[in-house]
C-alpha cells in the first residue's frame, strides 16, 4: 500500500479554487440523457471515478456517449433504446450508479447484472430492491438480493405508494425512475427532505414530478427530451475547503461557482451556526440548480448539536464537519447519522479512529460522535480506507498537525475530486 507524505503545520491558505462538477448532478446528467428523447450536452461534467462508472454502464446498455473535456454529448433514444447488456455493468465504487441504474433497468424488459467493487459488496442493496421487487420487477442477488452481484429481469411495472424507511436521495431516486416506467402514478413519501437532484432533471428535460412537503407524486409513462446541463461545482467537495479557511491561521479562501441547492447546503447552516466568517454571494443568472461564490476567512468557531433534519443535508460533510468540531470552543455532539455507517466505510468508526490517531479528543456514539475542542493535532500515520471523502478530511486535518503525517490509500481521492491535492497546494504559498 502506497502512503502520501501530506503537508503538515500551515499558516495561511490565500488564493481561488473553482470546485470540480457536482458529483451528484453529474451522475445524474448522464442518466437522464440516456433515457430522454435526442442530444443531451452536458458541461463541466465531473470526471471522478464514479461518474465514470456511470458513463461505462451506459455505454453498455446501447447509448452513445461522446465525452472531450469534461464535457458531454449524450444521443438518447428514451427508455425503450437502452438495450441488453452482453456484459456484467461494473458500477466501481459508487453507490450511487448502483441504486438509481436499479430504478431504471427495473422497467426494462430483459435481462442485466451489476456488480461492484469490495466497498460496493458491503453496502446494503435491499433498500432498493424490496421496493423494485414490490414493483414487479424480478431481482436476485447475493445472501436474497441483500447485496451485489445483482441481476434484474425487468418490465411490467406497476405503481407503488411507498414510505421510505430511511431518508435517502439514492433511494427516492430509484423508485422515481421505476415510476417513470410504471402504468400509473407513484406516490413516495420521505422521512425527511433528501437532495431533490432527482426531481429537478424531471422538470429540466421536460417532464412532471410533484412535491407536497415530503410526499412526492411521479406518473408513469412519461417522455422526457434532450436538453442542455451546466454542472455546478460540489458543495461536499468544497466542504473541505471551507472547513481548511476557517480552521487555518490566516486564511482567506474563494471558491467560485458553487451549487446552492437548499437540500445541500447544511454545511453552510452548520458553519454559521458554529460562528464561521463565510460570505456567499448568489448566482443572478437563472439555473434549474442555484450556484454562487463563497468566501471563507479564518474563524473563531464554538461547538454545537447537529442532528434531526439538517443530517441529510450533510451527511456527505460529516466527516470533514468532525474535524471543524477539533477547532471548536466546546462541545460539539453529532446525532441521528446511523446512514454514516453504510458508506464506502463505517464513516462513524472510521473518522472517530483516524482523528484519535492524531490527537484529536473525539468519541463514537450509536447514531454519531461526540467531539471535544479545541484539540492540538500532533501527527501520525492515517488511512483513507477506501473512503474518498475519509482521505480528502485527513489531508485537511494534517494542515494543523505539528509533525510529519501520512495518509495511506491516498488513490481513494479520485473518485470524487481527482485534482484535490493541486487545488490544495495551489493555495498554500
Amino acid at each position: 500500500m502506497t502512503s502520501l507524505n501530506l503537508k503538515t503545520n500551515i499558516k495561511g491558505l490565500n488564493g481561488k479554487i473553482t470546485i470540480p462538477g457536482d458529483k451528484s448532478i453529474s451522475h445524474r446528467s448522464v442518466m437522464f440523457g440516456s433515457i430522454a428523447h435526442g442530444e443531451t450536452k452536458v458541461t463541466n461534467f465531473l470526471p471522478g471515478e464514479d461518474c465514470l462508472s456511470t458513463i461505462s454502464c451506459f455505454r453498455k446498455l446501447g447509448v452513445t456517449i461522446d465525452e472531450t473535456d469534461n464535457q458531454l454529448r449524450i444521443i438518447g433514444k428514451g427508455f425503450d433504446g437502452l438495450t441488453e447488456p452482453t456484459e456484467v455493468l461494473d458500477v466501481g465504487n459508487s453507490g450511487t450508479t448502483i441504486r438509481l441504474l436499479m430504478g431504471i433497468l427495473a422497467g426494462r424488459p430483459f435481462f442485466s447484472s451489476l456488480v461492484g467493487d469490495e466497498s460496493i459488496g458491503k453496502r446494503p442493496m435491499t433498500r432498493v430492491t424490496n421496493p423494485l421487487t414490490e414493483m414487479g420487477a424480478r431481482i436476485d442477488g447475493r445472501k436474497n438480493g441483500s447485496f451485489t452481484p445483482i441481476s434484474l429481469r425487468g418490465g411490467g411495472l406497476q405503481p407503488i405508494n411507498y414510505r421510505l424507511p430511511v431518508a435517502s436521495a439514492q433511494v427516492k431516486s430509484a423508485i422515481i425512475l421505476a415510476g417513470l416506467q410504471a402504468e400509473g402514478q407513484s406516490t413516495i413519501i420521505e422521512p425527511e427532505e433528501t437532495r431533490d437532484h432527482t426531481e429537478r432533471m424531471i422538470r429540466r428535460f421536460g417532464g412532471e414530478i410533484h412535491k407536497d412537503n415530503q410526499k412526492i407524486i411521479v406518473k408513469g409513462g412519461q417522455k422526457l427530451t434532450g436538453t442542455t446541463i451546466q454542472v455546478p461545482g460540489d458543495i461536499s467537495s468544497a466542504a473541505f475547503f471551507l472547513v481548511a479557511g476557517a480552521i487555518i491561521p490566516e486564511s482567506e479562501i474563494v471558491l467560485k461557482d458553487v451549487g446552492l441547492n437548499p437540500t445541500r447546503t447544511g454545511i453552510i447552516d452548520v458553519m454559521k451556526k458554529m460562528g464561521a466568517n463565510l460570505e456567499i454571494i448568489q448566482n443572478d443568472k437563472e439555473s434549474f440548480e442555484p450556484s454562487g461564490e463563497l468566501i471563507i476567512k479564518t474563524s473563531k468557531l464554538k461547538g454545537t448539536v447537529i442532528e434531526g433534519d439538517l443530517i441529510p443535508k450533510l451527511i456527505d460533510e460529516i466527516p470533514i464537519i468532525a474535524l471543524l468540531a477539533t477547532q471548536a470552543e466546546g462541545t460539539t455532539i453529532i446525532k441521528d447519522a446511523e446512514e454514516l455507517k453504510v458508506k464506502e466505510t463505517n464513516r462513524i468508526d472510521t473518522v472517530v479512529h483516524e482523528l484519535k490517531e492524531l490527537g484529536a479528543k473525539i468519541e463514537a456514539t450509536e447514531d454519531g460522535m461526540i467531539i471535544y475542542g479545541k484539540s492540538d493535532l500532533s501527527g501520525g500515520t492515517v488511512s483513507s480506507h477506501g473512503d474518498h471523502r475519509i482521505g480528502m478530511m485527513l489531508a485537511i486535518a494534517a494542515l494543523l498537525c505539528q509533525n510529519e503525517a501520512k495518509l495511506e490509500n491516498h488513490e481513494a481521492i479520485s473518485v470524487s475530486y481527482p485534482n484535490f491535492f493541486e487545488h490544495l497546494n495551489s493555495l498554500i504559498k
